[in-house]
């Protein structure tokens, strides 16, 4: 019998490897990241925000999260010096408040015992990265871990997919790639992945999560399951 496949590749459930992005579809790292930007905030001698504001653009990291707090795009001067204040601050909380999204756990659970590796593809930048994963109990269980640094060019770039397949030995068709933002969507396809958008996620500013063009959409971690063929 062929494999079931899905605009040309195989369905999730017939690809070995699974990779997730991080902030957002593995992780909830919300709390921490607009925190930081509350504590950007207050040192200016502002109130502060309510989460609710920063999590649509927590997946836009410092940039998203400086907008939101201060108002402030690339383009403005101050940028550069309040990013480099922004991440030390976040640093100092990264691990405080962030956790593995409701059913993510099972997940993960499922795919090792069913002996089909998963990994983590990121634009977030080692530096941070690996310390949440560690604080996670994340890293020692992700067959593959590649960052923002790690690759010659981040998502939407197809770069760091194609260095996990590699480093995996697996061909980008036998990956499945799950994210909450369209560069996720946009990276997998080029990579010749299978997509999943995560809806649960903070699927950003832009166009609507069914505009992204995945392969599939999934609105939590029971759909991801009974997609993958796990549940």
């Amino acid at each position: 019998m062929r494999p079931m496949e899905v605009n040309g590749h195989a369905a999730p459930r017939n690809c070995q490897i699974v990779l997730f992005d991080l902030d957002g579809t593995l992780v909830d790292s919300a709390p921490d990241l607009g925190g930081a930007g509350n504590d950007l905030r207050r040192r200016l001698g502002l109130e502060d925000l309510p989460l609710e504001d920063y999590r649509p653009m927590t997946g836009a990291g410092a940039r998203g999260m400086l907008g939101v707090a201060l108002g402030v795009l690339p383009e403005d001067p101050r940028f550069e010096s309040l990013k480099t204040e922004y991440l030390d601050l976040y640093a100092v909380r990264m691990t405080r408040d962030t956790r593995i999204f409701d059913g993510m756990g099972a997940v993960l659970n499922a795919l090792e015992s069913a002996g089909r590796p998963w990994g983590v593809v990121t634009n977030k930048h080692s530096r941070f990265a690996l310390p949440v994963l560690q604080a996670l109990d994340l890293l020692r269980r992700s067959a593959v871990t590649v960052c923002g640094d790690t690759a010659e060019r981040a998502k939407p770039f197809p770069d760091p997919l194609l260095l996990a397949a590699r480093r995996l030995g697996q061909p980008p068709a036998a990956c499945v790639y799950v994210g909450d933002d369209l560069r996720d969507v946009q990276a997998g396809r080029s990579a010749g992945m299978v997509t999943v958008a995560a809806a649960w996620g903070y699927l950003g500013a832009g166009e609507p999560i069914d505009a992204w063009g995945a392969d599939h959409r999934v609105e939590d971690a029971g759909g991801l399951l009974k997609l993958l063929g796990l549940d």
